[in-house]
């Protein structure tokens, strides 16, 4: 999908060449999200996970053929592109959750958390390489070729989908209804595991992402123009690379919990480091450590989340999930750039790590069951 996104964005700024539609892209994505993911989570707890993920994928590679045909014709405009961006983002709404909760029918306990890391380091890939690909396929043949290419690669995941089959039975949870989505809701209000993680990661993101302001620094703070911006922004997945690498290599990680408020820690700490830094390669160094400790952050989240949740509530708890990490990611690119503009691009990212480990410390102060959780134990 990130080849879709940064097409989708490329074009629409290309026809606008406005950052305001830029960020009207992303709020279109997260709207569908808010009102139809717990719908989707309680559907992927009453039906068939697989022919879920299988159904909905239909959706964007018929939306990827529709838009190649109307680049072709030259009447891709504006509306067209927002309108695929809402029905792609509400088919995602039923896919992800049942995707996420189909995952653990896969694979055993003692080695879930090892099909996290390779699951979150193919997505680290794809967030590298789908932009760059883009890139290259539109600077050498136009606009239409990338969303074929997306819409052929789509077709080759509902293949691989129909092999796969599950090792475990799904327990199924009540039919769709407000009394099921209340019911994912309740499990999350009353589960500390579960409620910390997502908190932990809402508010570190919310807080100390510095993604929205990198322009800036690159522009006006550190003065390495565009060539400097795009190294700054692979720096963050790079890092996750590297910390991808490192965790598959190495034995799994029994102190869940701990582990992944050290990485809390470790990413506000990097972050107050960047938002300081006047030198380029300290720049580059600390947002790369923001982005290995985010990926330990992420992978801990998915493994503590997915089995501390029972399997007739986990798409439910997916759902929620997935709401707590658009809004971080959405929300957090708004609040860096509103207190950016009340303040100083350094103000915003300084302040937002040390708000990160605000919350860091609240959460470790008041939920001593995540702080001992053991995902393997």
């Amino acid at each position: 999908m990130t080849l879709f996104r940064a097409t989708i964005a490329w074009q629409v700024y290309d026809i606008t060449g406005s950052a305001f539609h830029l960020g009207l892209v992303g709020l279109v994505q997260f709207v569908p999200a808010l009102v139809f993911s717990m719908v989707g989570g309680a559907t992927a707890d009453a039906y068939d996970r697989k022919r879920i993920v299988i159904g909905f994928q239909i959706v964007p590679a018929l939306c990827s053929v529709s838009l190649a045909v109307a680049n072709l014709g030259e009447q891709a405009g504006l509306g067209l592109l927002y309108a695929t961006v809402v029905i792609v983002a509400i088919a995602s709404a039923f896919e992800n959750p049942a995707r996420s909760a189909f995952l653990p029918q896969l694979i055993e306990r003692e080695r879930f958390q090892s099909a996290v890391i390779v699951h979150s380091a193919v997505q680290t890939g794809a967030f590298l390489t789908g932009p760059v690909l883009m890139g290259f396929v539109v600077a050498a043949w136009g606009l239409a070729v990338p969303y074929v290419i997306h819409g052929g690669l789509v077709v080759v995941s509902i293949v691989a989908m129909t092999a796969v089959r599950p090792r475990f039975a799904a327990k199924r949870g009540r039919a769709p209804s407000w009394a099921a989505i209340r019911e994912g809701l309740s499990f999350v209000r009353h589960q500390p595991v579960v409620l910390g993680c997502m908190t932990l990661d809402m508010f570190a993101v919310l807080f100390g992402g510095a993604v929205a302001l990198l322009p800036v620094y690159a522009t006006d703070i550190l003065g390495v123009g565009a060539r400097g911006y795009g190294l700054l922004s692979a720096s963050l997945e790079t890092g996750a690379a590297l910390m991808a690498i490192c965790l598959i290599a190495l034995p799994p990680i029994r102190r869940t919990g701990a582990s992944l408020m050290w990485a809390v820690l470790a990413f506000g700490v990097a972050t107050i480091v960047f938002g300081l830094s006047r030198s380029f390669p300290l720049s580059l160094v600390a947002y790369m450590a923001a982005g290995m400790a985010d990926y330990v952050s992420m992978v801990m989240r998915g493994t503590a989340i997915q089995l501390s949740t029972p399997d007739e509530l986990r798409g439910r708890v997916s759902a929620v999930n997935l709401i707590f990490i658009g809004a971080s990611n959405q929300l957090g690119a708004a609040e860096s750039g509103f207190v950016a503009a009340l303040t100083s691009p350094t103000f915003s990212v300084v302040s937002g790590g040390i708000g990160a480990l605000v919350v860091l410390a609240i959460v470790a102060a008041t939920n001593p069951i995540l702080r001992r959780y053991r995902a393997t134990g």
